[in-house]
């Protein structure tokens, strides 16, 4: 009798054990990938403020991204990951295993978006480039970027960050608040900026007045062989304290502008940046000058320049007196419109 009751114990200890083995394959097989490798299929996925975990795996099920949303919620409480889910926007795979997801979950490693930035937009139209990629809200990105405490506080100078929202290619998750995309923009301005002028006693020109003027240059061309024609112009004026008479500064100043300058425009006195009226510099930027215009400040070309008109091609035809510059403007510009 002892001996058939220990065959009978030992027949149900394998039967347990193979059970247990089996359990494990079934979980190991639940917790694997959904998709192999080759044909894997990429989601966005968000969690969302005040998710709960069951949503989430519920969600994830829905999507095919996991095999069993109660073995991912089993298998998060197992391992205390349950509430460290992190929100965000997230570039998942089917190719992932449930515990891969949950471990970019909740290690917050959200998918960016790439949005590029061109020289030569001013920061209205920069806050709607934000607005339209769906990065930011451009009216709490202008709240920001027009505050006059804001230079301040990002260590620039000027009336607003108005030129300091430096063009170029940036990566962005979804959700960063404004404040810190803003952050971003102005401290690669600095970069390039410290790069370029590493010492401010060497140079004639604040940061200010060196940042109007290189937007100035910025929206006058997009030649980028121009620039520093185009700023020896402006600078030759400056030494001879002529006005700059600038076309761009007029435009930035008038409210709600629909795209014809006209002679009212260019005498308005009450516009403060009508350099046609003003000496000098107008208060601040005009538009965010890239590495190029801010370079053609500090190297201009060695010209005596005092005139351009545009040949209405994207250059423009210079001149060192009035008269030239009047008979470049009846040939590129009345002639044209008399056509």
């Amino acid at each position: 009798m002892l001996r058939k009751g220990l065959i009978a114990l030992g027949v149900l200890g394998l039967i347990a054990l193979g059970a247990a083995g089996a359990g494990w394959l079934w979980l190991e097989e639940t917790l694997s990938p959904v998709a192999a490798e080759d044909g894997a299929r990429t989601i966005a996925f968000e969690v969302e403020p005040g998710d709960s975990f069951w949503r989430v795996a519920a969600t994830l099920e829905d999507e095919g991204m996991i095999r069993n949303a109660k073995v991912a919620r089993w298998f998060a409480e197992s391992e205390n990951l349950a509430s460290k889910l992190k929100v965000g926007e997230y570039e998942l795979s089917d190719a992932q295993s449930t515990p891969e997801i949950l471990d970019v979950l909740v290690r917050g490693r959200v998918q960016t978006h790439k949005i590029v930035i061109p020289e030569g937009l001013r920061a209205t139209e920069i806050a709607q480039r934000f607005e339209d990629a769906g990065l930011a809200d451009a009216d709490a990105f202008l709240t920001i970027a027009l505050d006059p405490d804001s230079p301040a506080r990002f260590g620039v100078e000027g009336p607003s960050l108005e030129g300091y929202l430096f063009p170029d290619t940036y990566r962005f998750a979804r959700g960063v608040p404004e404040e810190r995309i803003i952050a971003a923009m102005v401290d690669e301005f600095l970069r390039v900026y410290r790069d370029l002028v590493p010492n401010e006693d060497t140079t004639t020109l604040s940061m200010l007045e060196h940042t109007t003027l290189a937007s100035i240059v910025e929206k006058e061309t997009g030649a980028a062989a121009e620039r520093p024609l185009i700023a020896a112009v402006f600078l030759n004026r400056m030494k001879k304290r002529m006005r700059l008479e600038t076309d761009p500064t007029v435009i930035y100043g008038i409210k709600n502008f629909d795209g014809n300058i006209k002679r009212i425009h260019l005498e308005d006195g009450s516009n403060p940046y009508n350099t046609y009226k003003i000496s000098g510099l107008p208060p601040g930027p005009i538009a965010s000058p890239g590495r190029d215009a801010l370079r053609a400040i500090l190297e201009p070309a060695d010209s005596p320049y005092l005139f351009f008109v545009s040949r209405n091609d994207g250059t423009h035809i210079f001149a060192t007196n009035y008269r030239d510059h009047e008979r470049n403007v009846d040939e590129f510009q009345r002639r044209r419109r008399r056509r």
